[in-house]
């Protein structure tokens, strides 16, 4: 078994970090570069950055931002947000991304993943799905522009065909769980987790150091993320490394 990553998300809009409630009332959370070299020194395995209002206002991810965080850190870094074309692979990869987040852009156009696969590496594409349940499906949803739009495509369906063309790993994120701190969506986790054999990141829901246990053993995830509890310390990173060590799950 491969040892489970903790990982801290900068959602970035207007170069500060925010975060709200089910996507919307954002509030401040600070310097994403202050808060990448934080994270860095507290022992986070990776980091992800979302340029959350880029695919809205249709422009590009700041990679000015990516570039002076990437220069702050050691650990990966994977950025998404307006990344519509390979060549917006190309420009962040060379201001310092590890790996790139495709979200809107891949629903849109699907051969973004094989195309960015063929030319990096499945290891470098992250297809981010944000996913809510629908009542009159009776499974959930894959929606896009930051939450904001309905695709009318089951999230199931869209990770197999995500890791089909060349994902290295699902961003998952819980749009019902995500920022109440109510703990992970854990059907939804463990059903994207069974449905493909790549990594699968769960986010959304993070309130205590036992959510991350329940998302690993319950979910079957591969990877924690959460923004909120770290943002605001109400959980250290090195603590909860030490929690879930003594209960037995393996960490970096």
């Amino acid at each position: 078994m491969l040892a489970k990553r903790i990982i801290p998300c900068l959602d970035v809009k207007d170069g500060r970090v925010v975060k709200g409630v089910n996507f919307v009332n954002l509030r401040d959370a600070g310097d994403p570069v202050e808060l990448a070299a934080l994270y860095d020194r507290e022992g986070a395995d990776e980091l992800v950055f979302l340029d959350i209002s880029a695919s809205v206002e249709g422009r590009a991810t700041m990679e000015e931002v990516v570039r002076r965080t990437a220069g702050e850190i050691s650990i990966p870094f994977t950025v998404g947000g307006g990344i519509s074309h390979v060549d917006d692979m190309k420009r962040i990869l060379r201001a310092g991304a590890d790996k790139i987040g495709i979200n809107t852009a891949a629903v849109r156009n699907p051969k973004l993943i094989s195309e960015g696969a063929l030319r990096y590496g499945s290891q470098c594409i992250v297809v981010a799905v944000d996913a809510r349940f629908n009542d009159a499906w009776g499974e959930w949803e894959v929606y896009t522009h930051g939450g904001r739009t309905p695709s009318g495509i089951k999230a199931l369906e869209w990770v197999k065909e995500a890791e089909r063309l060349g994902a290295g790993e699902i961003l998952l994120t819980s749009m019902d769980a995500d920022g109440t701190k109510d703990g992970f969506d854990l059907p939804l986790t463990s059903a994207v987790s069974d449905a493909v054999t790549i990594p699968v990141i769960a986010s959304g829901g993070a309130g205590t150091k036992g959510h991350f246990y329940d998302v690993f053993t319950q979910g079957k995830a591969d990877a924690g993320l959460a923004a909120t509890i770290f943002h605001y310390k109400e959980i250290g990173i090195p603590e909860l490394k030490t929690d879930l060590k003594n209960r037995g799950v393996e960490i970096r």
